[in-house]
């Protein structure tokens, strides 16, 4: 049997009419959005060389990047699978700003393999990047940007995470392992495996304090109330837990003021992207959906793999995720005004005098003259002389 020679490859999709259209409306507002906000568009290349690509942050992307040889010199370059750190890039280079900078992007993205089953591997990403400031109000910043995106798309039962890594960072290093250990107790704490965790301690591989820490880590989880049970079990071990729970507080109270209809948990032990992040984590659920709508975090300094250290936060989400969720809706004016062709100079007058002026103006292919084939409501035609609309007559 003959295999299907047109069948995409898996995870990758393509919009056609009408959803593109809807895509693309979406595109436009959130853009606008952004830039209402004062974040200024950039549009980082799609393929870079790796060692520019996977610098700081990219070194968390090497297996999600397709790779391939620049027929130029023999260079290994990548397709970007992420946006993040060509902004850090863009931003320590390109613009070199003085203070803080805001960035916004839009654009697709390639990964070897889908982040969830079944999901996509060409995700239209969209995001935004502060560069510059330390401050918690930056982070509220994008918190903010992230769940009005949201807003705009038509999602307005997001509920939201919050994490911090220093926590985990630091019990860790009080634990005292092999580096070697770890990735595989990482592992067992994304996956809240209690029985994985007993087993390394049973095994000698973490002593019996951290294995109480990260048994509390495991569990400490819910509603804003987790974070004074937070405070109980991990207070007083390092400076460092102190602060990221102090700052989770602040978060908490300042969401509640200016978000307070949005639900808010807490997940300790939740680190998407903590080889690269430095603070708090963040990311925006929907009920019934066992994947992020969007994510973001702090990653302070990873530009000193670029020459220039700055404080950094930002979000970003799959555009094409969110508009198959949301309730986006863009306002689309329907029909248009059918046209016949030929060169008479005011007929290509009022052709062009009349797309100018915001309208659909289809000319008709000469043997096919189907308005109502083409979407059209009304047609162009010659009357007393002179070229004037008027309404499509259908036959009832």
């Amino acid at each position: 049997m003959q295999s299907n020679r047109w069948l995409l490859p898996e995870g990758v999709q393509e919009m056609v009419p009408p959803e593109s259209w809807r895509l693309e409306a979406a595109r436009r507002q959130l853009l606008d959005l952004y830039w209402r906000w004062g974040y200024d568009l950039i549009r980082p290349p799609l393929i870079e060389y790796l060692d520019s690509l996977l610098t700081g942050a990219g070194h968390e992307l090497d297996l999600q990047t397709f790779k391939l040889t620049d027929q130029l010199n023999g260079r290994m370059m990548g397709v970007r699978s992420d946006m993040t750190t060509q902004a850090t890039r863009i931003d320590a280079h390109r613009l070199q700003a003085v203070g803080p900078a805001r960035y916004c992007y839009i654009g697709s993205i390639l990964r070897t393999r889908p982040e969830e089953p079944g999901g996509s591997r060409s995700p239209l990403q969209v995001g935004a990047e502060k560069f510059g400031d330390a401050h918690i109000d930056s982070d509220l910043e994008i918190v903010s940007l992230m769940l009005e995106t949201l807003t705009l798309m038509g999602i307005d039962n997001a509920c939201l995470d919050l994490g911090h890594v220093a926590i985990y960072r630091r019990l860790v290093a009080h634990a005292d392992m092999p580096a070697d250990l770890e990735p595989q107790l990482f592992d067992v704490i994304q996956r809240k495996s209690r029985p994985d965790l007993d087993s390394m301690a049973a095994a000698g591989r973490i002593d019996a304090q951290s294995h109480t820490r990260f048994q509390q880590l495991i569990e400490l989880n819910g509603e804003p109330g987790v974070l004074a049970q937070a405070r109980d079990a991990l207070a007083g071990i390092d400076a460092e837990i102190d602060a990221a729970l102090e700052r989770l507080g602040e978060m908490i109270d300042l969401l509640a003021t200016h978000y307070p209809q949005v639900p808010l948990f807490l997940d300790l032990a939740e680190l998407r992207g903590y080889r690269y992040k430095t603070g708090l984590l963040y990311a925006a659920f929907a009920p019934g959906l066992g994947r992020e709508l969007a994510r973001g975090g702090r990653y302070d300094d990873v530009g000193a793999t670029f020459g220039r250290p700055r404080p950094a936060t930002g979000f970003s989400a799959d555009l094409n995720l969110l508009a198959a969720l949301g309730r986006f809706a863009p306002e689309t004016r329907r029909g248009g005004i059918h046209a016949p062709p030929g060169s008479d100079p005011e007929l290509l007058a009022s052709v062009r005098r009349l797309r100018s002026a915001g309208e659909r103006v289809i000319v008709a292919t000469p043997g096919a003259n189907d308005p109502l084939g083409d979407d059209c409501d009304r047609v162009l035609e010659f009357i007393d002389g002179r070229w004037d609309v008027r309404p499509l007559e259908t036959k009832v």
